[in-house]
């Protein structure tokens, strides 16, 4: 064979085994095979804990067991059981109690790197969600040079259920939570195994969205996460409204909700309930198990508390909510001055009148714009609010406080029609995938989705979204602000409805001075 044809071969071969390698990883229950993506390398489907199935349903997260060979990590694993999808229009996920993977999107050039990485948590409620929604792929984050993790964990009954007896054999003498359990045995397989993709296991920020939100400010709070994570950020959620407003995250009411979801499953026993199908579950859990609790465990103090007494861990924050929150959640085409306050205590019960003072409205269409603002503050503005205070009045780590107030091309014939920003709309631009929907994309947003994501991808590498290239985003240091105004120009302004959300504060303060609910 002559000598240039061999180099060639060899060079061949050379390239062959450097593509192999490049796709393939070594975790602690055995080897694993992805596909290369272009120049990102994807595993789907990567087992973190032994399937929570049988006598392992409503128990802590066991690791993954080993396997010989090479596992295919080739494709998405099902979603945890659900009803419902987390956004709307969204294709309903193919689901199964046998759901505890994530999925790793990395550089191709990553093997032996120590890069900072993400991991993501999903939103829905607490309800539904799932870790392989293609809008929360990690492909456009992986090219700018971090590693994408995004983790199952179970929802609705099947991550929530307290119940006497299942507090009875446990060591911990507690509870519920088995989803937040979940998002804790993730960020540990991530300690232990993420240095195989390239990843740096000192520099793992946790992040999430609405629910996925609440579960890091719990995650901020909890002694089970110390040394998990670095950094944390939190969009459109948060857990820190007082426990009078919800007796039922309390865990002796969050049992009793339990034994009643036991009996419209006709289960008499924790036995009889385990060895039912999951299919029965769904159908017996009318919404109510879709809450984290106050256990003994994961939360034995509310985030409140904790963050209030300066005990949550230190680590840079990144929060923000989205300027319309509740369009994505609420309908008010039916509002009209006349019904804005019967139409809020029909959903929240009898509010303060100081409450509902702070919303000024004379007309109909005022009084739609009011209950939009309204639910906006309570369900999310006052909870991003709270925590961004509270973390940077505690803590010497840097805050950062961004409000989303661009509106997306939503075409009027998608289910996002006259939203504007609303609830979800940011996540197109966070994760740089406008390319996703087919819309009238301008380049404005383009230019958005791209300052957007490197302000994320700094914030993941340094802790500071900051770069010379984009527009300074100062920190956080006060009741005011500053904040960082995301939109086609993004630009410096200040807490959204201050006054009102000042008023939601002092009704929560007489709430907490209330003994908490048994």
């Amino acid at each position: 064979m002559k000598p240039l044809v061999q180099r060639m071969l060899f060079s061949l071969a050379l390239v062959t085994c450097l593509a192999t390698a490049a796709i393939s990883a070594e975790v602690e229950s055995g080897a694993i095979e992805g596909t290369r993506e272009q120049d990102v390398t994807v595993y789907k489907g990567v087992p973190f804990a032994q399937p929570p199935i049988g006598a392992l349903r409503w128990r802590e997260p066991l690791p993954a067991g080993s396997w010989s060979g090479v596992r295919q990590t080739t494709s998405f694993a099902p979603a945890c059981m659900q009803t419902g999808t987390s956004m709307p229009g969204e294709a309903p996920p193919i689901t199964d109690e046998d759901c505890l993977y994530l999925n790793i999107w990395t550089p191709a050039s990553a093997p032996g790197s120590r890069l900072p990485v993400l991991v993501w948590i999903y939103g829905g409620g607490f309800t539904n969600g799932s870790a392989s929604m293609p809008l929360y792929w990690g492909d456009a984050l992986a090219r700018k040079g971090i590693v994408v993790v995004t983790v199952a964990y179970r929802t609705g009954a099947f991550g929530f259920l307290a119940h006497p007896q299942l507090t009875a054999e446990s060591i911990h003498h507690s509870s519920g939570n088995y989803g937040l359990l979940d998002q804790i045995a993730a960020l540990k397989w991530v300690q232990r195994n993420i240095a195989a993709f390239g990843g740096d296991a000192s520099r793992v920020t946790v992040a999430g969205q609405s629910a996925g939100a609440m579960s890091v400010s719990i995650l901020m709070a909890s002694p089970l996460t110390r040394g998990l994570f670095q950094r944390a950020i939190g969009q459109s959620g948060g857990f820190f409204e007082p426990v009078q407003l919800a007796p039922r995250f309390m865990l002796a009411n969050a049992e009793r909700d339990g034994v009643a979801f036991a009996q419209a499953a006709g289960a008499n026993s924790l036995d009889a309930l385990r060895r039912l199908p999951a299919a029965a579950l769904l159908k017996a859990d009318a919404g109510n198990i879709s809450h984290p609790v106050i256990d003994h465990l994961v939360t034995p103090e509310t985030p409140f508390e904790v963050f209030s007494a300066g005990r949550q861990h230190d680590v840079p924050l990144l929060v923000g909510t989205n300027a319309e929150e509740a369009r994505a959640l609420v309908d008010v085409t039916k509002v009209t001055a006349s019904t804005f306050a019967a139409g809020i205590q029909k959903s929240f019960g009898q509010l303060p009148p100081e409450l509902l003072a702070a919303y000024p409205f004379t007309t109909d269409e005022q009084a739609r714009q009011a209950r939009i603002a309204f639910e906006t503050d309570l369900r999310f503005g006052w909870d991003v609010w709270a925590w961004a205070r509270l973390h940077a009045s505690h803590k010497a780590q840097p805050v950062y406080v961004y409000r989303f107030a661009h509106t997306p091309p939503f075409p009027l014939s998608s289910p996002y029609a006259n939203w504007g920003a609303s609830h979800f709309a940011e996540l197109w631009y966070v994760f740089s995938h406008l390319n996703q929907q087919p819309w009238k994309w301008a380049a404005q947003d383009h230019h958005l989705a791209d300052v957007m994501s490197s302000y994320w991808v700094n914030f993941i590498k340094t802790g500071n979204p900051n770069a010379e290239t984009i527009p300074r985003w100062p920190a956080f240091n006060g009741v005011k602000g500053p904040v960082h105004i995301l939109e086609a120009q993004p630009h410096v302004g200040e807490i959204q409805r201050l006054n009102a959300l000042q008023v939601f504060d002092a009704v929560y303060a007489k709430l907490r001075a209330s003994p908490k609910p048994h």
